[in-house]
């Protein structure tokens, strides 16, 4: 049931935050901001360095919260091995890869490979793979998702790279699951501005909000 309860929390999540920075202390900082800001799907990437320590310290200070917290950028079991015993509850790949995906089978843990041809997503549904990336998004356009579900209907997609607060919408119309952001949200980051990075966050968490009709008045 692991498995199970973490796919609900990234649907439920809708945006996932994909955290790159200069070392994992500006990704914890990054991360609080925009789970300040009301956006609770982060994904660590491992081009972060020491990206194990930020998912750790993460995923002890939002345990008991509805914070879901993952790794991308895993390029290979070892990896993924390392982000789960850190904590990491989904594993995101620019690629899809057997191994990590029996490993993130055999410790219930979501597995989230980029595919590009419907023949890559039938070898990743194939090893038990729930959610496919699409990446970048912007090289595809929403239109992309009524393609590849007309042969595969019963798919999961998340599109990540031109994402953007504009477009979110259309991509959830067209049926994706969640979307991953990154350079927009993060931007302020790298200038140590946090306080806009949460002023950003919660303007997707406002935008995923109307999508779904929520209404918090």
């Amino acid at each position: 049931m692991k498995r199970v309860e973490i796919l609900a929390r990234l649907e439920k999540a809708g945006v996932i935050a994909v955290i790159r920075g200069k070392d994992h202390t500006e990704a914890i900082k990054a991360s609080q901001a925009i789970i300040e800001g009301g956006v609770i799907g982060i994904e660590v990437t491992f081009t972060i360095p020491n990206a194990q320590l930020a998912i750790q310290e993460l995923t002890d200070a939002y345990r008991r919260q509805d914070v879901v917290i993952g790794a991308g950028t895993v390029l290979d079991a070892v990896t993924a091995r390392l982000a789960i015993m850190a904590g990491a509850e989904f594993i995101v790949s620019p690629s899809f890869n057997a191994e990590t995906a029996e490993l993130c089978n055999l410790y219930q843990i979501p597995y989230l490979p980029d595919c590009m041809t419907v023949t890559e997503m039938q070898t990743a549904l194939k090893s038990g793979v729930d959610i496919i990336k699409l990446f970048p998004g912007s090289a595809y356009g929403p239109s992309i998702v009524s393609a590849v579900k007309a042969p595969l209907p019963h798919i999961n997609l998340m599109p990540t790279g031109g994402v953007s607060l504009e477009n979110m919408a259309i991509w959830f119309e067209s049926g994706v699951v969640a979307v991953g952001v990154g350079g927009n949200l993060l931007a302020p980051a790298a200038e140590g501005d946090f306080s806009k990075v949460t002023v950003i966050a919660q303007q997707y968490a406002a935008k995923l909000d109307e999508i779904r009709g929520i209404n918090h008045d």
